[in-house]
């Protein structure tokens, strides 16, 4: 069973890492991408089916709560760990935590895609995914996770 999650969990990140749009690698006119400071929000979700939703909290999540709706077919989404930073070259890593979570980020530096980093989800102790992925300010990175209870876990990383 074990196998078949990480199996999952490795393909659909790599799935959601590599697929960029084409404007994704090209700076804005005069931004240096190493040096502009921009902030990373990362957060774990639980997406459920709810009988009444709540509004999606904080606004990167109800920024993208239509296109998650449609995407994993869940009409409510909580945040329970998040995680907000400054990506510069050096930065130290962080973790975006919950009770059972927790997403561990190690930034890797900049390319001509955008900012490079490593992922790894635990729960508690264990490792369910490792991957390399590219962050861009056009397309946030949302890595579909495993199931949790009556919905299912979901990762967000927003570059701001």
């Amino acid at each position: 069973m074990c196998r078949i999650l990480f199996a999952a969990l490795t393909g659909a990140a790599l799935l959601l890492s590599t697929v960029a749009p084409a404007s994704a690698g090209k700076p804005r006119r005069g931004a240096q991408p190493g040096r502009s400071g921009k902030k990373v929000w990362s957060g774990l979700v639980v997406a459920t089916n709810a009988a009444k939703p709540l509004p999606a909290t904080p606004t990167e999540l109800h920024r993208l709560d239509g296109t998650l709706r449609r995407t994993f077919g869940y009409n409510q989404f909580e945040v329970i760990g998040q995680s907000r930073r400054a990506l510069q070259n050096g930065e130290a890593n962080w973790l975006a935590v919950s009770k059972h979570f927790s997403l561990h980020v190690d930034p890797r530096g900049v390319s001509s895609d955008g900012y490079r980093v490593n992922l790894q989800l635990f729960q508690d102790r264990q490792i369910l995914l490792e991957t390399d992925a590219t962050l861009s300010t056009s397309s946030p990175l949302v890595i579909r996770g495993p199931q949790v209870g009556a919905g299912q876990l979901l990762l967000l990383l927003v570059v701001q």
